[in-house]
């Protein structure tokens, strides 16, 4: 659709605007809050990542696991294959991890982008840990590290004026892919 297909002037109820719409119903639950437990996540009983090893693979998304770590797919990713390195234990602030976690976190996350790499073939990624809500932690409570992909040009126009990330790959699909590489770089 070129520009010249978008109408400048309002329709009527019912007429077309001749915009083309991506429906994303599944991130109204994030962005409500709505599948918050009620507890909050302060608590390990409510917090999705100690939630998460436990589940099975297709409904936890864990792609791969250590002795004080794991590596667990984003429910709401920013751009395919992105990751979450998180310690075990509930704990918020990096800081309190202890030497065992903190190396093991460094090492998950070096093999994470290895493991993007390999199975999609990343330019580039965006590491980070928010640090506390005002931070703009979603999960503030449990320590996680973000290893997000990023390849020349996925910043386009959708997420800009649509606020719309266009995903190409379910979850599932993505988790048994990511973890298939892990395991192949695994030592």
């Amino acid at each position: 659709m070129g520009s010249d297909d978008v109408q400048d002037e309002p329709v009527a109820p019912g007429e077309s605007d001749g915009l083309d719409r991506l429906w994303t119903p599944h991130r109204m639950a994030y962005v409500t809050g709505a599948d918050r437990p009620a507890e909050g996540y302060e608590r390990p009983t409510g917090c999705p990542f100690c939630l998460a090893p436990g589940r099975p693979e297709d409904e936890g998304l864990v792609v791969a696991r250590g002795e004080h770590v794991f590596a667990v797919l984003n429910l709401y990713p920013y751009n395919p294959g992105h990751l979450m390195v998180c310690p075990y234990r509930h704990v918020a602030d990096y800081p309190d991890l202890d030497e065992g976690e903190t190396v093991e976190l460094a090492r998950f996350t070096q093999t994470a982008m290895r493991v993007i790499r390999g199975a999609s073939g990343a330019h580039g990624f965006n590491l980070g840990m928010n640090q506390g809500s005002v931070a703009g932690a979603g999960i503030a409570a449990h320590l996680h590290q973000h290893v997000v992909p990023r390849w020349g040009g996925d910043t386009n126009f959708m997420p800009v004026v649509g606020r719309t990330k266009v995903l190409p790959q379910l979850l599932a699909d993505t988790r048994t892919l990511l973890a298939k590489v892990w395991a192949d770089l695994a030592p």
